[in-house]
């Protein structure tokens, strides 16, 4: 019943820009924090960003901090990832992913904890 549908993904040049939208059916993401992974050919998943419930809190990978935003709109049971300055590393496929209680923050998920619904995940491309 519950499914997560991301979309935006393609191919885009190094420097470019992507948003991604993960929209959420058969459960509610409000007031759950919300997140994004991704995961290259080759290696393990690893966190990008989440948000909190409120949306006042946001928190991010190292590797994407001042080049990729989430956020979410709630009326649209929807969360985006604003992804700019794209470099090769960021080609990998991105999902996101909704927590199994509003007590998980977004420091939490991006830790992997509370993760119980997933995406199938949209390929983003940045050729070298």
């Amino acid at each position: 019943q519950v499914q997560l549908v991301e979309s935006g993904g393609g191919s885009v040049q190094a420097g470019g820009s992507l948003s991604l939208s993960c929209v959420v059916y058969g459960r509610t993401i409000r007031n759950y924090a919300m997140s994004w992974f991704r995961q290259a050919s080759g290696k393990e998943r690893e966190s990008v960003a989440a948000i909190s419930g409120s949306g006042d809190i946001t928190a991010y990978a190292d590797s994407v901090k001042g080049r990729f935003t989430i956020s979410r709109d709630d009326a649209k049971n929807t969360v985006y990832l604003r992804m700019s300055s794209l470099k090769a590393e960021d080609t990998a496929v991105y999902y996101c992913a909704a927590p199994s209680t509003v007590v998980a923050g977004p420091g939490a998920l991006l830790r992997g904890s509370y993760l119980e619904d997933w995406g199938r995940g949209t390929l983003v491309t940045v050729p070298s």
